[in-house]
């Protein structure tokens, strides 16, 4: 399976209310220096498998660039809507929100 549709397998998969981390989701795959490739499967995704790319944010929990979901302010409405919460910086508080992923078989073998 290539790269990018092993990454939209696991982005379908985080729950509304929690976000992944560009790195977390490379990591995931046995990929851990991926990050910025996990970006451009992001921006690639095809419309038509209506994944949750709003939740895959930066690692300090910034938002994607504005040019990615037409500006940050709808990025932030779409997750703030799903209620994950934000610092007074502007980031999402990760220490509440982060993928637990722990339960996932991510075994490069296997389904991803």
């Amino acid at each position: 399976m290539r790269f990018f549709q092993k990454v939209y397998r696991l982005v379908a998969q985080i729950p509304p209310g929690q976000v992944a981390t560009y790195g977390q989701i490379a990591a995931l795959l046995g990929n851990p220096r991926s990050a910025r490739a996990v970006g451009w499967a992001m921006r690639a995704a095809p419309q038509e498998q209506n994944l949750p790319c709003h939740r895959v944010v930066r690692q300090d929990g910034g938002l994607a660039p504005g040019f990615v979901f037409g500006g940050t302010a709808i990025q932030r409405a779409i997750l703030a809507e799903e209620g994950v919460s934000f610092l007074p910086n502007g980031k999402i508080d990760l220490s509440q929100h982060l993928w637990d992923c722990s339960c996932l078989d991510t075994d490069p073998k296997k389904h991803l």
